[in-house]
């Protein structure tokens, strides 16, 4: 006879047994040994009907194409920028994808990017060799001017983004803050000193509360506690500067 060991959302140890029997099948995070099924992984279990997977709880960004960036400008040469990705990899934007301007030949490449910069850009090819090369230029690509840049473990992105959008668009909507979340592990916004300084807690809360059942809910408590506003349950704009990935990431999160 199957039987399911573990709760939705409950966090599990690799080697640990989920369930047993033929039932159950094993996805991301989870292998079958014999009748069982085990966690490869520190993470949170999810439970889809008879499907068992886990979500880690910790790692690093490895990038992938089409992944929406928040990266920063390290080098200028003669081709392009060199860009931090936060992750063992680097970046490279070409000048033809830095930009809807024509560049001369020699051109300044400073007037563009700087050394410093930070910018959101979409990954647009990775080679075997791991080379990446980044583009600067399309829908909601553009260099970040003010505002503050936070790190989240990537794992918990799809956390701080929420279903369908629902956990950013609250986070906007109580601190009128414009709010961009990378991939890669990179956020970024910009508002009132206070609001910014409440969209650090609050993101700082989702990250530690990540794994706990009904976090929107009691995002919305803290944030309508904080603010004095009343919250409501609208959803994201399909425009917005998340939706790009937002669909990946909601295959691994619901709220």
């Amino acid at each position: 006879m199957s039987e399911l060991l573990i709760q939705e959302k409950q966090i599990v140890a690799p080697g640990q047994v989920l369930a047993t029997g033929m039932e159950y099948l094993p996805s991301h995070g989870t292998y079958r040994k014999e009748e069982a099924i085990l966690a490869n992984r520190l993470g949170v279990a999810v439970i889809d009907g008879k499907v068992i997977k886990t979500i880690p709880l910790s790692g690093t960004y490895f990038p992938k194409r089409n992944d929406i960036i928040i990266g920063k400008v390290f080098d200028i040469m003669s081709a392009g920028w060199r860009v931090e990705l936060n992750c063992a990899y680097s970046g490279m934007i070409p000048i033809k994808d830095g930009t809807f301007e024509f560049i001369p030949r020699g051109a300044d490449l400073t007037r563009y990017f700087d050394i410093g910069d930070y910018f959101v850009g979409k990954i647009t090819n990775v080679t075997s060799q791991m080379l990446i090369d980044v583009s600067a230029k399309g829908p909601g690509l553009h260099k970040l001017r003010g505002g503050r840049i936070i790190k989240i473990n990537t794992n918990k992105v799809p956390r701080v983004i929420g279903k369908k959008g629902s956990m950013v668009s609250m986070i906007k909507q109580a601190t009128d803050c414009k709010i961009t979340v990378g991939q890669n592990g990179l956020v970024w916004f910009s508002g009132e000193p206070a609001m910014e300084n409440l969209v650090t807690e609050t993101i700082a809360k989702i990250e530690r509360e990540s794994h706990i059942s009904g976090l929107t809910d009691k995002i919305k408590l803290f944030l309508e506690e904080k603010t004095g506003k009343t919250i409501t349950d609208n959803k994201r704009d399909s425009s917005s500067e998340e939706s790009t990935f937002e669909n990946r990431n909601n295959n691994e999160e619901d709220n």
